[in-house]
């Protein structure tokens, strides 16, 4: 039988690109044999992430949106038919079955030259859906969502996680966690991260608050991203600052509770290992990062502080008030994890076959 070939389509940033590969780990691990290539440009930062998974990166032309009028508006439609005829061709050349979008630059040509061609599967992280996915919605039954809502006729599935995130035992690898990052088992520990780039202004917030933190008995583990190497600090002790953490079900395992942005990986990933969050949504784009934690947080899962409050003296204060309240901190524990989909991925993959004709073929011969 020849192996089902899946192309993804969602480069960028890791929010588009990282739930592509997560569903390629668990589409190969669910059907033997399958292929999975990764489509993006070359300024994303898929260039670098899907070489390090395992699965080939196809590069066609980067066609962003503009923003205004203008030079790049006017070239637009040449442009975009240019990216177009790139990803039918790859998609002719390797016998592909099934394209699967993310949303993102890369996602909009994908979905145009698919149509019609290949069964195309859309999956909405985001509870606001952009401009990409709206697109690709129109065009196929086969379309998920994360937040209920933000697309039409769409399927609540969840974001795909990776395997050791979605069956994290947080309680039991907690201690072990904590010793291979450096921190005391027996404290507390906040953990800290402005997301795969990092962000300086919760680097800094968070910076003059950890003294005071650390003076009440709190660990602190700051992931403080890659970028912002220079805001690394090894002066106080239960202070821990690191530009990357390559193990993040180890970091989770470890906190208690964490101050964040609120993009949609983050949220799913919080809320499937039940740790609750002071969240910080980037204040640019279309909201969307606040309506993602707002369903957690209204169900007492974590607190959101807008990015313009944030300073040291309410990092010092949101952290406070749950640390030191152990009963309030597991009840917000529970309330996100209520809102946990662990098997999101399986879930996709499902809706992946469905739109290869698999489920179908082998109904048949069952």
């Amino acid at each position: 039988m020849t192996p089902v070939h899946v192309v993804v389509a969602g480069g960028g940033t890791a929010g588009h690109i990282e739930p592509a590969l997560n569903l390629a780990d668990a589409l190969c691990a669910a059907v033997p044999g399958a292929v999975v290539t990764a489509l993006g440009t070359a300024g994303g930062l898929e260039t670098t992430l899907v070489p390090a998974r395992g699965y080939r990166l196809e590069l066609i032309p980067a066609v962003p949106l503009p923003r205004r009028p203008g030079r790049d508006l006017l070239t637009l439609p040449a442009r975009l038919r240019g990216a177009i005829r790139a990803v039918r061709a790859l998609l002719a050349r390797e016998r592909a079955d099934v394209l699967v979008g993310f949303g993102g630059y890369v996602a909009t040509p994908a979905y145009l030259a698919a149509r019609g061609r290949v069964p195309i599967v859309v999956h909405e992280a985001n509870a606001r859906a952009g401009l990409a996915n709206r697109v690709g919605a129109r065009l196929t039954p086969y379309v998920a969502e994360t937040v209920a809502g933000s697309l039409p006729r769409a399927r609540l599935v969840g974001i795909p996680l990776r395997s050791e995130i979605a069956t994290l035992d947080r309680t039991g690898r907690r201690d072990g966690a904590r010793r291979a990052l450096g921190l005391d088992p027996q404290r507390p520990v906040l953990l800290v991260s402005g997301g795969s780039q990092g962000a300086r202004r919760i680097n800094e917030a968070v910076r003059a608050a950890a003294p005071a933190l650390v003076e009440r008995g709190i660990q602190l583990l700051h992931v403080v991203g890659p970028r912002n190497t220079d805001q690394l600090y090894d002066g106080l002790p239960g202070y821990r600052t690191v530009g990357y953490v390559e193990r993040m079900a180890d970091a989770y395992a470890a906190a208690d509770l964490m101050l964040c942005r609120a993009g949609a990986m983050t949220c799913a990933e919080l809320a499937a290992v039940g740790l609750p969050a002071i969240y910080v949504p980037l204040p640019i784009g279309n909201g969307e990062q606040r309506l993602n934690a707002l369903p957690v947080v209204e169900a007492g899962g974590g607190v959101l502080v807008p990015d313009a409050a944030l300073g040291a003296g309410r990092v010092v204060s949101e952290t406070l008030r749950l640390l030191t309240d152990p009963a309030r901190l597991a009840a917000a524990g529970r309330a996100a994890a209520g809102f946990g989909r662990p098997d999101a991925a399986t879930a996709l993959v499902e809706l992946v076959r469905q739109a290869a004709g698999m489920a179908e073929v082998e109904d048949e011969g069952t």
